[in-house]
């Protein structure tokens, strides 16, 4: 009898001994929020995604000194997927299935973001993606804060052929899905405005293309047939720097032959000679230089995270600022993390820009945006030249594109659709 007490007190101990030690990880467990951060911190994409990571860094602590949400603390987990596609796909498994984080805020080529798509509708994760892409897709688990074509690409056409008034276009872009399907959208915009194929050039180079020599100089001659003649970029990554060095190289100003960018921020100039961009565009729905109280005080609190005052902000930043806090306010809003509650709570929420408005969810988990183009200065900021006057609603699917024109998204129970074809009246599925 003594010895089955003695057991019986030995096994007792032994459990408790197990549960004490098991009690600071199941505390944290239980009183932390995880947070995924999927950007590359290396590679190609490096110069401009390592920003993305940092800001919601800075986000994550502002909240947490607010309180944290659903009274827990935030706790960031980063990871590098070091501008890999592949890899990407690989992390974002990692983050949901291990790391368990109640939302993910990354990717930026519309390639990374395709790559880990099908793991979030697998896993039922949510997505931030927070670049403009080329569109063409809508699914319930990602929220598109970045701009759709009609939020940026179309609108830096319409200026540069009702303000510049250009005549033949240069379609340049990275190999990759975003360029091609935005050129594509592109070319069939501008066909619906006149222009003949004999004015319009595509061009495509791999990521990280350095040597620029050949392409600039058929772009030199493409622009010497008497019709005003612009650039119109879908160039990512770190290739941008030869690329406009190359320009300069060959005496290509922005008076002769203007560029607008789509990938190209403060953040890519931060560090450069700008000298060859300067009069050069980019289409963006925000820029640090805009000048109202709630950009200023982003930026002062962008300045004290990273204790460096001179670095830059930029528009994709903006887009995470926008997302998180919608993010934020579903979560309060459903009071839980869990992701079809929450997923359901982010439609109609409300939020303000950074430029003096207000972003709005909508049912096709796209965001409203205003549409800025700003003109490169030689501190490497942006001159605003144009904008829209208030906030354009965007088009997740293109009406200029024959397979696309038919489309909508409605994630709004009863149609809970991605792709729903208006003329059929059925889905086609949750994305494309």
């Amino acid at each position: 009898m003594a010895s089955l007490r003695t057991w019986l007190r030995g096994a007792a101990l032994g459990a408790a001994a197990l549960a004490a030690l098991s009690l600071p990880g199941a505390a944290r467990a239980q009183d932390t929020i995880k947070v995924g951060i999927l950007h590359s911190l290396s590679g190609t994409m490096a110069i401009s995604e390592t920003t993305l990571k940092d800001v919601m860094l800075m986000l994550i602590d502002e909240q947490n000194r607010k309180g944290g949400l659903l009274g827990k603390k935030l706790e960031p987990v980063v990871v590098d997927p070091a501008s890999n596609w592949p890899l990407f796909a690989e992390k974002a498994r990692e983050l949901l299935s291990v790391d368990k984080v109640a939302a993910v805020f990354g990717c930026w080529t519309s390639v990374s973001r395709k790559s880990v798509l099908p793991v979030f509708e697998e896993l039922d994760g949510i997505l931030f993606y927070p670049v403009q892409y080329e569109g063409e897709e809508s699914s319930r688990n990602v929220f598109y804060t970045g701009a759709a074509p009609n939020q940026q690409a179309i609108p830096a056409v319409d200026y540069l052929m009702n303000e510049e008034g250009v005549k033949r276009w240069v379609l340049a872009g990275t190999d990759y899905v975003y360029p091609r399907t935005t050129n594509k959208i592109l070319e069939a915009y501008l066909k619906t405005k006149g222009v003949a194929d004999a004015d319009i050039m595509i061009n495509y180079t791999p990521f990280g293309h350095s040597d620029w020599q050949n392409i600039v100089a058929q772009i030199k001659k493409f622009g010497s047939a008497g019709k005003k003649t612009a650039v119109v970029s879908t160039i990512n990554g770190d290739a941008n720097v030869p690329f406009y060095k190359e320009l300069g190289n060959q005496g290509i100003k922005a008076t002769d032959i203007p560029v607008v960018a789509f990938s190209v921020g403060e953040e890519e100039l931060a560090g450069i000679d700008t000298k060859p961009l300067i009069g050069h565009l980019a289409a963006w729905n925000y820029f640090e230089s805009v000048d109202v109280p709630s950009n200023k005080a982003f930026i002062d609190e962008w300045h004290g995270f990273t204790k460096k005052p001179n670095r830059t902000t930029n528009d994709p930043m903006e887009a995470h600022y926008i997302g998180f806090n919608m993010w934020v306010k579903a979560v309060e809003k459903a009071g839980t993390t869990q992701p079809d509650k929450v997923i359901d709570a982010m439609i109609g929420v409300t939020v303000p820009n950074l430029t003096g408005g207000y972003a709005a969810m909508m049912p096709n988990h796209h965001i409203t945006k205003p549409v800025l183009i700003g003109e490169v200065q030689g501190d490497g900021q942006f001159n605003v030249v144009w904008q829209t006057p208030g906030t354009v609603v965007a088009q997740e699917w293109s009406p200029y594109l024959e397979g696309s024109r038919d489309l909508i998204a409605d994630w709004r129970k009863p149609l809970s659709c991605g792709n729903f074809n208006v003329k059929t009246g059925k889905c086609g599925g949750a994305s494309k």
